[in-house]
């Protein structure tokens, strides 16, 4: 029975991709489906976070981890140190039944056409609830964002559409995560549009929004922890007093430098001492506890202590001390193989280093005045912008939780001041680096998959001329008249490639000529050294006619067996280039 409904289920789902003029109002549906999922996800995770700090640390129902002033009982410095032998466990595991690494929503929309996997994602799910729920410094926004967008993905993937149309709902997962986690819906939307589509469009707009106001709904609704900040009147800013804000977005900025290669230092640090891999979470744990011994505030995602630290008058040297401590306790948590990110950190760090800063000015006596609340939360947004990226997307965020538009100008400013300086100096936020250290060469989530795509062999003529080594020029010009074609390639007698003949230079010597009878085609070979394979991309077939100098190039099967498989030219290339250029544009605008 359930073998035939779901056989039946199929061609229904698969149906909707067919929609036709009604095809715009069936990715809406599918978009509120797609939010009121992430508003379950970042509910239920949430919860269960909650609960497994509650229960493993002996903390009251409702208060927050980072916001303990101290750990009941030393002991508990234990607790990441077991979390990090679930996570070996988990490793494990995931080797005996072949699951491959999770190809993350910037990953998925860049290079697979917004394809992912429902169960690797669940499996990072669940490593980051472990490594969040036992006090791990991480946050819990990577893991909310991989599942809600691969149930985009999955949803639009059964439901048959596009390629632009599964990228466009792997957007709405992510944006509805991002929404329903701060109960900020603008937000969440910009955070699809900039991190995980690459562009902002009017035809991204109603999808977007639907998933991030339907996720914010659902997961306020049903009494998820969302993040909300609470300040005092701050009066209405110029365009002079934003002026200070833009170096404090320069400070933050670099500082997000710092701590992303802070993360990949001690990841080759524990490279470095050969210690077995599964070792190193539970190594990495127990360090992150004894860090917890000296202050509770760096441990999980931050929220309590961002919100204890908004809320009081903390030294200058103690902010600086907490600023350490977190920054060391995120780059271990997530160097010895924690899973999670750095979004929440980055804003908790963030907003330690701007009241840091607001309190240097005061007591150097500069002729400068900055608000430390206000300082804490630009602070916030211009780290996060280095980290995570997208300057839209945290100038929103603050605004959000905050629900104060009198702090717009300081907060945008410093958040473009702190995204140019990472693009020009660094040019990768923290999820597009990881990437560029696993060898992928990508710098956000463009569709740079289709041209990937694009190889020689997709574009490569197969019905070559070809012409044998050792006949004369004489019985070439009886095989291939003037006129007849431009090149022909020369073969051995295996069919090995030899190089390229131009026919205009076979009818240089004169007709009936003793040369022309005599000599061997051999004498007017060009490009002998210069072919191209059927692996190879667009860039590497233009980057060798370049070298080369020549319009067409001969495609072999490989470097050790150069059979002639296909002719291709310089003209042809760049014009399919340029053909699948156009279409990502289009699919990235939702034009037709």
């Amino acid at each position: 029975m359930t073998e035939a409904t779901n056989k039946a289920a199929a061609p229904t789902l698969r149906s909707i991709g067919a929609a036709g003029r009604y095809r715009g109002l069936v990715i809406l549906a599918l978009a509120g489906l797609v939010g009121i999922a992430a508003g379950l996800v970042v509910t239920a995770m949430s919860w269960i976070a909650q609960f497994l700090h509650t229960l493993l640390f002996g903390i009251s129902s409702g208060t927050r981890l980072s916001a303990q002033v101290a750990l009941a009982t030393p002991a508990l410095a234990l607790v990441p140190a077991a979390g990090g032998l679930l996570i070996a466990l988990t490793v494990l595991l995931s080797r005996r039944f072949r699951t491959r690494p999770p190809v993350d929503p910037i990953e998925a929309n860049a290079v697979h056409g917004g394809r992912m996997s429902t169960r690797e994602s669940l499996l990072l799910a669940a490593q980051t609830l472990i490594s969040s729920g036992f006090g791990a410094s991480v946050g819990l926004e990577a893991g909310y964002t991989q599942l809600a967008a691969s149930i985009g993905s999955r949803l639009a993937t059964l439901s048959g559409l596009r390629r632009n149309e599964i990228r466009t709902l792997v957007g709405c997962g992510a944006a509805g995560a991002i929404a329903a986690a701060f109960g900020a819906p603008l937000t969440g939307a910009f955070y699809g549009f900039e991190l995980i589509i690459g562009v902002y469009s009017i035809g991204l707009l109603g999808p977007i929004m639907v998933a991030a106001l339907t996720a914010s709904l659902v997961a306020t609704l049903l009494g998820a922890a969302q993040t909300t900040i609470h300040i005092g009147v701050i009066p209405q800013l110029g365009a002079w007093d934003a002026l200070p804000f833009i170096l404090l977005g320069i400070v933050g900025g670099g500082a997000a430098i710092a701590v992303m290669r802070l993360v990949v230092l001690v990841e080759r640090g524990f490279a470095w001492t050969r210690m077995p891999p599964l070792l190193r979470p539970v190594i990495g744990g127990l360090i992150v506890g004894g860090i917890a011994l000296l202050t509770p505030q760096a441990l999980s995602s931050g929220h309590g202590a961002l919100d204890l630290q908004l809320g009081s008058n903390t030294a200058l040297n103690a902010l600086g001390v907490l600023f350490v401590l977190k920054a060391l306790a995120s780059a271990i948590s997530l160097g010895s193989g924690f899973r999670g990110g750095l979004f929440f950190a980055s804003l908790f760090l963030g907003a330690l280093l701007g009241k840091a800063v607001a309190l240097a000015i005061t007591a150097a006596d500069l002729p400068l005045h900055l608000d430390p609340t206000l300082a804490a939360l630009v602070g916030m947004a211009s780290m996060a912008v280095g980290v995570v990226g997208g300057p839209l997307t945290m100038t929103f965020l603050v605004l959000e939780v905050t629900g104060d538009l009198a702090i717009s100008v300081a907060v945008l400013a410093a958040s473009i001041a702190a995204s140019v300086l990472v693009r020009e100096t660094f040019g990768f936020s923290f999820s597009t680096w990881r990437l560029h250290l696993r060898g992928e060469s990508i710098r956000g989530a463009h569709d740079v998959g289709r041209l990937r795509n694009l190889t020689v062999g997709s574009m490569m003529r197969p019905d070559v001329k070809t012409a044998r080594c050792g006949i004369t020029i004489e019985a070439f010009r009886e095989a291939y008249p003037l006129g007849s074609t431009e090149r022909v390639v020369v073969v051995d007698d295996r069919g090995r490639y030899a190089g390229i003949v131009l026919v205009a230079d076979a009818y240089a010597r004169r007709v009936g000529s003793p040369e022309a009878a005599e000599l061997q085609i051999n004498s007017l070979l060009k490009f002998p050294d210069y072919v191209l394979m059927p692996w190879q991309s667009a860039e590497q077939a233009a980057a060798r006619f370049e070298q080369s100098h020549s319009e067409e190039l001969a495609v072999v099967q490989s470097q050790d067996n150069p059979t002639v498989v296909g002719l291709l030219t310089e003209a042809h290339l760049y014009r399919r280039y340029a053909e699948e250029l156009d279409k990502s544009r289009q699919d990235l605008t939702g034009e037709t």
